[in-house]
């Protein structure tokens, strides 16, 4: 084994590298990078990054130098194409990547509606691109109209309140982070919103945007035929795994990078991060995780038994069982969950605190069993009721 080839610079990627060079690999080792920035996280991009406090130069996961001492060759390039058999990447340049093992850590790109964002004045949160476009558009306008109501839309919301600008959020769900949290802390952080000032118009549908003869958006199209005005629109409707390139592989991409418990893929092709799902053999059900912690240790797991995959007789693959970890920071509240709240189809009950204190713990149970715990500003009491959770028992 002398080559390795990890497609994407995210978080997963960087991670994979790292633990390659850290475990005693010391073959050649490139990262391919899509975008010209060194590596950063994704993270502050809609917070820091977005309010101001932040440069996005701060966001970079390490400098130059880091990778250059690693041995690490950041590769700049679009991967287009995979062939599994000649175990050849694809570059859109017509460059190839011949390499011996292959991670897959591409992502997701966002989700857009079916028109209209070419409009000027329509954003989508990404890349750190995205985030100082955005952040310039919000030093612009008066207001912000933000259509999608999950952890990126509402964290957009509170960084664009606290820039002073008039902000409405409109989802089609009756509360915000719904998919995420369920209905309770869902509520919770409609309120939290509203006390800032924010216009949460749930239960709305958005079919479309307007614009201008010139290409200037002016507004966001309703289902019932009426339009809220808008100078500046945020689209923060979910992600799709960043798969595209894959098609005509022989690798299985629904809904993501298909992988067994290992995080392989295909012989010598695993995947971590965003863009992979794979068999968590604790919920004993295929995940596909959108979370900066989740995509590190997947990144470092995917990495470890890739290795142990190439040296025989070095130690067995090990399963990736994490419990799942994801938070948010709106204003002063930090949310944190452990666990998976969708197994108990996101309903949650108050265990500790209350919402009214501004302070609590929600316990998501399925048939009697604790599936997920969440946190509203309540770091200390989480760890006693992380230990209820199933996937530990």
């Amino acid at each position: 084994m002398d080559k390795i080839v990890i497609v994407g610079g995210g978080a997963a990627g960087v991670a994979a590298a790292e633990t390659l060079r850290q475990e005693g690999y010391v073959g050649r080792l490139m990262l391919l990078c899509a975008e010209a920035e060194l590596p950063y996280d994704r993270p502050p991009l809609s917070k820091q990054v977005l309010t101001g406090a932040w440069d996005s130069g701060r966001t970079r996961l390490r400098e130059a130098g880091h990778y250059a001492d690693l041995g690490i060759r950041l590769v700049p390039g679009q991967a287009s194409g995979l062939d599994t058999a000649a175990r050849t990447v694809l570059l859109q340049d017509g460059c190839q990547l011949g390499y011996d093992h292959l991670v897959i850590a591409t992502g997701v790109r966002p989700r857009f509606l079916p028109a209209g964002h070419d409009l000027a004045g329509v954003h989508v949160l990404r890349s750190v691109g995205d985030a100082t476009a955005l952040r310039d558009a919000f030093a612009a306008s008066a207001s912000v109209v933000i259509v999608g109501a999950g952890f990126l839309g509402m964290e957009v919301a509170a960084a664009a309140a606290a820039r002073g600008l008039q902000v409405t959020v409109v989802d089609p769900l009756d509360q915000p982070m719904t998919r995420q949290v369920g209905p309770l802390v869902g509520a919770a952080v409609a309120r939290l919103h509203r006390e800032h000032g924010v216009a949460v118009r749930t239960g709305t549908l958005v079919t479309g945007l307007a614009g201008t003869v010139s290409g200037q958006v002016t507004g966001i199209v309703l289902s019932n035929g009426s339009t809220i005005p808008a100078e500046c629109v945020v689209i923060a409707i979910g992600s799709v795994p960043a798969t595209e390139w894959l098609h005509g592989s022989g690798l299985s991409v629904s809904d993501g990078v298909q992988c067994d418990e290992f995080c392989r893929a295909a012989p010598g092709v695993y995947a971590a991060g965003d863009v992979a799902s794979w068999i968590h053999p604790g919920y004993r059900r295929r995940l596909r995780i959108e979370h900066w912690m989740h995509a590190a240790e997947q990144g470092t797991a995917a990495a470890r038994n890739l290795l142990r995959d190439a040296k025989k007789g070095s130690g067995a693959p090990e399963p990736f069982a994490p419990v799942p970890y994801f938070w948010t920071d709106q204003y002063k509240v930090k949310i944190q969950v452990h666990g998976d709240p969708d197994l108990a189809g996101c309903t949650a009950t108050v265990a500790d605190g209350s919402v009214d204190e501004g302070k609590f713990v929600a316990l998501y149970r399925k048939d009697g069993i604790v599936t997920a715990v969440l946190g509203w500003n309540a770091a200390a009491r989480l760890p006693r009721y992380r230990k209820l959770l199933a996937c530990q028992q």
